[in-house]
């Protein structure tokens, strides 16, 4: 696929066909597209929006001829393109599809684990996944979007309901948890190859004590972190209201 050179606000072309074809192959089994560091997916505008801190200019000139010794970063027809190939041009077709990103970071998981997830739905019912691990690699993979939020579910904290009253320290409590995540739905529109953030919703989970507590933001103060009645629903019943 061709993706626009830096600074450009094109959309980047996806070849007829790639889409519908992906969908029929996920539909056989996840795909998995990949590991790449956060230099290699901002060298390409993906997910660039979501990361936390861009890398140098000399760290994304490396990433820039790592993926092009790899053959995925080829010059385009146009002078001022490039084309993405392989995997990584898949993972940017179908990120620009999506119009919700689901971002959940957990604390207190153990080696091996990613310590953030990144899930962009698309239309389909199936999911774009991003891995990160603590060294930074992005494992990306495209599943059915039940599969995503199953795997998403047995990660995020959980446990039998806390007494609510127990939670009412929000600091306490996040501090003595023995896993905690933090989880942001965004629904966002694009402009070119950048995505502008519009509402978003934030649930927080804590699991103290075997016990699950469940919080949410004060409407009257966003800072202020509140007990959040779960009317007897399970994490994926909150996760799914959360994408409804």
């Amino acid at each position: 696929m061709n993706e626009p050179a830096p600074g450009s606000a094109q959309q980047a072309s996806v070849p007829g066909g790639l889409v519908s074809a992906v969908i029929n192959l996920v539909n056989t089994g996840p795909v998995l597209l990949g590991a790449y560091t956060i230099a290699e997916l901002t060298a390409v505008d993906a997910v660039v929006d979501f990361l936390e801190a861009r890398p140098s200019d000399e760290v994304l000139a490396e990433a820039v001829r790592s993926l092009a010794a790899r053959q995925l970063l080829v010059p385009g027809s146009g002078g001022h393109q490039v084309q993405v190939r392989g995997d990584l041009g898949i993972a940017v077709a179908f990120e620009q599809r999506a119009r919700m990103v689901l971002d959940a970071r957990v604390a207190g998981t153990e080696s091996g684990e990613p310590w953030r997830v990144l899930l962009l739905p698309q239309p389909e019912k199936i999911c774009l996944q991003y891995r990160i691990d603590a060294l930074g690699v992005h494992e990306i993979g495209l599943y059915h979007l039940d599969q995503a939020l199953t795997f998403l579910v047995g990660w995020l904290p959980g446990g039998p309901p806390a007494d609510e009253d127990s939670a009412a320290d929000s600091d306490s409590l996040l501090a003595s948890a023995e896993r905690s995540a933090l989880v942001t739905v965004t629904r966002y529109t694009t402009q070119g190859s950048a995505e502008i953030a519009g509402t978003s919703s934030d649930l927080i989970l804590a699991r103290r004590d075997g016990r699950l507590h469940v919080l949410t933001r004060d409407p009257a103060d966003r800072a202020k972190l509140i007990p959040s009645p779960h009317d007897g629903k399970d994490v994926g019943a909150m996760i799914g209201g959360l994408l409804a």
